[in-house]
């Protein structure tokens, strides 16, 4: 049980990590952040999503892929790659539509970055307790 415990600690810290190195006030601004740690290299940018591999890191030790786990996997893959994708949209291609202008400068409330803390933690507890 304690183990259990340790890793969802781990896990919300290392969400309030990602949530510090990604807030601001837009998502355009959210994208900017990212893009910076894009733009030196792919692999720092997968560093600052610390927390796909820790989902990673206890599945292999503690053997658990249950639907709990796998929802955790599938969201933080999908928001993974859906970031890439908009960035690609947005500083490679530079192709922006007007939806996805003003859905990029539409404010984005404070509680928002706190929704990975409040989702990931308690689905890793129940997928470690199942």
């Amino acid at each position: 049980m304690e183990n259990i415990l340790l890793f969802v600690f781990i896990l919300t810290l290392l969400e309030f990590v990602e949530l510090f190195v990604q807030q601001s006030p837009t998502l355009y601004g959210v994208m900017q952040k990212l893009y910076v740690w894009y733009e030196k290299s792919i692999f720092l940018f997968f560093l600052v999503h610390p927390t796909l591999y820790f989902v990673f890191f206890v599945i292999l030790s503690t053997q658990v892929l249950n639907g709990y786990m796998l929802s955790i996997l599938v969201i933080k893959i999908f928001d993974l790659f859906y970031k890439m994708e908009l960035m690609k949209k947005i500083f490679i291609q530079e192709d922006i539509s007007t939806d996805l202008d003003a859905m990029l400068s539409l404010k984005i409330p404070s509680w928002f970055f706190l929704m990975g803390v409040s989702l990931y933690p308690p689905l890793l507890f129940y997928a470690l307790i199942g």
